[in-house]
Formats: C-alpha cells, structure tokens, sequence
C-alpha cells in the first residue's frame, strides 16, 4: 500500500531530545524537518547511591514537548506513524493509570510526567562489580553489567524494597513514552531494549522469570516483549496537533536506530564517536549469538532487526574522555588564577595537535572502565620530556581513543568478516580533526565520513 504521508522520528538521548520529520519522496525517504533541545536533566536525586547517576523524567518530557512545538504545524498534522529511540540500559519506574498528567498547550494537547521516578540512566554505577557478581547467573548471550535495568531493579530489592512498592509498572524512558501516547496499561518492550536489561533470551524472546522469581525480582515489573518494527499501539488523542490515531512504534534502542539511518551495505562498518564509541559490523544472516557470553569479550551481539544481529565493540570511553581532558586543563587553569571557558578550549587544543604528526606519548584513555574490563582505569607511558605540550597530550589522546576501539575489534578480524569501508560519524568525530586523522592512520580500509548517524531519523526510517 501507501507509505505513509509523514512520519515522526523521536530519540530521548542522553543529554538531548531530538524530532525529526521525515516524508516520502520518489528517491525514498527524506527529512524534512528537525529539531533538538538539551534536556538539562540530570539530578542529585535524595535516593541515588554514592555511583548513582540519575535524571529527572519531567525535564525530559518538557523538552520533548518543546521539540514538538518548534516544529511546523502544518507537518505535524499529516503524521500518521510515530518512531521512538532512546537509551536502552536505562530504568525508569511509574504507576500504570497515573503516569503522567495531560494538559492543553499552545500546539495542542500535550503530556508531563506525573507519578514517575527519575530515570536511572546506562551510566549509573551504583552496581559494584561485587554486587553483580552476588546475582544469580541470567540465561543469555549478554553479560550482565552496571546501568542494565534488571541489575538496577535487584539493587533497589536489596538495598531500597519500599522504593518498588510506589510503582506496578516499568521500562526505558522511550518505552515510557509509547506507553502514555497509546495508554498501555502494560507497558510494550523490544526485544532490542529487553536483551539490553539483561536476563532476556533472545532464541526464544522471553525473559528469565524463573530465575528471576526464584531470587524475588518483582517479575510483574517487566514490560511484555515484541519485535523492533512492530506497532504498539495508536496515539489515544491528538498530541501537539498529531492526529488521535496515528500509530506508534514499539520503542527501539538508539544504537539499533543510528546504525539503521545510516548502514545500507553489509560490507561497511560503522564507527561512531560521540559520548561513547562504537565500532559496528552486520553479521551474516542466519547468524545467532552464543548462548552464554564470554565475559571476556569486548564485542557484544545486539538484536537488530528482521532477526539479524549487530556485532558491536561499544566502548565506554570516547567524547567523554575528551570532553574530561578539558575540564581538567580549565580547572587547572582556575587553580593557577585565570578564567577559561571549556568551549575556547576545545579548538585551541585540537589546533596544537594538528601541529604535532607523530606523538611517542602514550594514553591508554579508559578512565570510565569498560563494560567487559570494569575496574580498568587509564594510564600514560612512554613519557619524554620532550613531548609534555598540550599538542603532544592531546595527539596521543585521540590516538589512544582509536586503539582502545581497536583493542576491542581488531581491523584483521574486520577484514576476516569481509568489511569494506568505514563510515565515520558522531560529533566527537566531527569537531575534532585529530581524531580523524588517527582513525584514518590505524584503520586500514576507506573512511568515509558525512552521512551522520541519526538515531531519530533511524526511528521513522524503521516505520
């Protein structure tokens, strides 16, 4: 039949919501319009552990609403499919019939969060080695691992039980989201965000609830599960002028999302630096991931869509680290009496660096661990003291963020897998001339870059 007339794409990211509109034209899919607001919503919740990292979920409905209401009216009123990603580790909690609150704004109806707990987001380290080590055993192909949701739901079971009694209802904050647009009274989960919480088998696309049951997880917290690609349900009234009706998307992850806007050859693959860093390849069809993990690996086999796989080595440390760097010389530059701003930092660094070719300095830059190697922290070697400028430190830096990738996904088993090229995408790959130059140097195939990964344009892609 018809494709649809417009669809909206929404990604609930980490530090930014972003929408996207995106229409059919006779060459295929195209984006019309977009918008992005910064959620600003992270909190020092009351209740978050010492590791805990937390934001407020009302902030980031406040700017979804304003992205809605930026974009023209005209478009939004000929939407009739709705895509939505976002962070896929994260928890967040709420009471089924009382989630949120809707009210009349200046574009029409809209929704705020109303009995909603912060959203407990991938970052959050509240779940010590230990403490995951003391778990039982999940009958999946995914390790277990700090900002997971079922890991976070059995530490509030063992160190906070009254916390759970407020709510009868859980998921990702996009699962949130579909949920209130189509008033689920169960809330609908992806098999893509389900096998990111852990204790999701993904062979038969079901949780392990007699495991679960037997260490008294509260199983009636977990959404029902269905295929990425699939409705979920239809808008229960009209939503900042979207017509009452239009169909919603199961929610998706945004990773699965980025690399599906982006990824149209088998043979490529994708590396994106942006907070973090991934390094992306297609595995064959048919393909089906081990049935336990090696705990060891770095590279991790995320459900994709049609029931393929993504082989992916995602790496905790990436812009973030960069963005770390920064802050340091800025507050070493306060302690020494003067006032520089991080943004007047961040191109006079990268300047000094592309000054300087050839760095022996060496950073190993995993100062937030790794998922497969947690309690992993940074370290600097081969230290001269002909090599102490700010060019040299921040030439070895970016280096060091593109081998610790490749440590993780080596270019032999790339070639081995038959990969062709490599797209480059993500803002810290954008901005930062530096670190193109060393993935170009340590990657031996082509890199192409400028076809950006776009997690809410993926979304509506999908639909």
């Amino acid at each position: 039949g018809p494709g649809p007339t417009c669809v909206l794409g929404i990604d609930l990211g980490t530090t930014s919501v972003k929408a996207a509109l995106v229409t059919g034209t006779e060459r295929g899919l195209a984006l019309a319009q977009s918008c992005s607001r910064e959620t600003r919503a992270y909190s020092d919740s009351p209740g978050a552990a010492p590791q805990g990292m937390e934001q407020d979920v009302q902030k980031i409905i406040r700017a979804l609403n304003e992205c809605l209401a930026a974009l023209p009216q005209q478009q939004l009123q000929q939407v009739t499919h709705i895509g939505i990603s976002g962070q896929m580790h994260g928890v967040v909690f709420w009471k089924s019939d009382q989630g949120c609150q809707w009210s009349e704004s200046g574009t029409g109806p809209a929704f705020g969060a109303d009995r909603v707990s912060p959203l407990v987001t991938w970052q959050d380290g509240r779940c010590s080695p230990t403490f995951l080590s003391s778990l039982p055993l999940p009958q999946s192909h995914v390790s277990l691992a700090a900002g997971f949701g079922c890991a976070t739901v059995f530490w509030y079971l063992k160190n906070s039980p009254d916390f759970l009694k407020a709510y009868d209802a859980a998921g990702t904050i996009q699962d949130y989201v579909v949920a209130m647009l189509c008033d689920l009274k169960k809330p609908l989960m992806s098999v893509q965000n389900a096998a990111s919480w852990g204790y999701f088998n993904c062979r038969n696309k079901s949780w392990n609830t007699d495991i679960l049951k037997n260490s008294g997880f509260p199983v009636h917290l977990l959404p029902e599960v269905g295929d990425p690609g699939s409705i979920a349900g239809r808008t229960t009234c009209a939503w900042h002028g979207i017509p009452k009706g239009a169909k919603v998307g199961i929610a998706l992850g945004d990773f699965q999302c980025s690399v599906y806007s982006c990824l149209t050859e088998r043979t490529d693959a994708v590396l994106n630096i942006s907070t973090s860093a991934q390094l992306t390849i297609s595995m064959p069809l048919g393909f089906q991931p081990p049935e336990a993990p090696d705990p060891s690996s770095a590279v991790t086999y995320f459900p994709y869509f049609n029931g393929d796989y993504l082989a992916v080595a995602a790496s905790l440390n990436g812009g973030n680290v960069l963005a770390t760097f920064v802050g340091m010389v800025a507050q070493w530059a306060q302690e020494l009496g003067f006032q520089v701003q991080e943004s007047a930092i961040y191109p006079r660094i990268i300047q000094a660096a592309l000054a300087q070719k050839h760095s022996k300095l060496s950073v190993h830059p995993t100062i937030f661990g790794e998922r497969h190697l947690p309690e992993l922290l940074a370290s600097v070697s081969s230290i001269g003291a002909s090599e102490l400028s700010l060019g040299h430190v921040t030439r070895a830096l970016c280096r060091g963020l593109v081998e610790n990738l490749c440590s993780m996904f080596p270019a032999q088993h790339l070639q081995e897998m038959g990969v062709r090229r490599v797209l480059g995408s993500g803002s810290a790959l954008a901005r930062n001339e530096v670190l193109r130059q060393e993935v170009e140097r340590i990657f031996p195939f082509p890199v192409v870059y400028g076809k950006d990964v776009d997690a809410a344009v993926g979304a509506a892609m999908v639909m």
